[in-house]
């Protein structure tokens, strides 16, 4: 445990888990789960340590960037959605003004003469 919690490991990856703990001493996980006093004084040690409170924090921040960049794709999704509606107004419109810019060739290609005979 002291060699854990000093970060002087031998056996393992020096990460403060209950698994390195029983490879490092050198014992199996039944033996380990059978001394409750080494396991509440490893538990006490854990939670009191700089590392937990690191990876408490690191968890936290871990969630609160999960949450964010859910946040974002559902932002990112409800703008694709705004695009995609503005896109679909824009070629309506187009379509629109092209069929009246038509109309109105069409109808300047008639020729209205402007003198009409007067009738007596």
């Amino acid at each position: 445990m002291e060699r854990l919690f000093t970060g002087r490991p031998v056996r393992t990856d020096g990460k403060l888990t209950k698994q390195n703990l029983w490879r490092e001493a050198g014992v199996s996980r039944a033996t380990m789960n059978r001394a409750t006093a080494v396991l509440a004084d490893w538990n006490m040690h854990v939670n009191q340590s700089t590392a937990n409170r690191h990876d408490q924090s690191q968890t936290a921040e871990i969630a609160r960037l999960r949450r964010q960049v859910t946040d974002n794709r559902h932002e990112r999704q409800r703008l694709q959605d705004e695009a995609d509606a503005a896109a679909t107004v824009i070629a309506a419109l187009l379509a629109e003004n092209n069929a009246l810019r038509e109309q109105a060739l069409a109808r300047s290609a008639v020729v209205i003469p402007l003198d009409r005979p007067h009738a007596p």
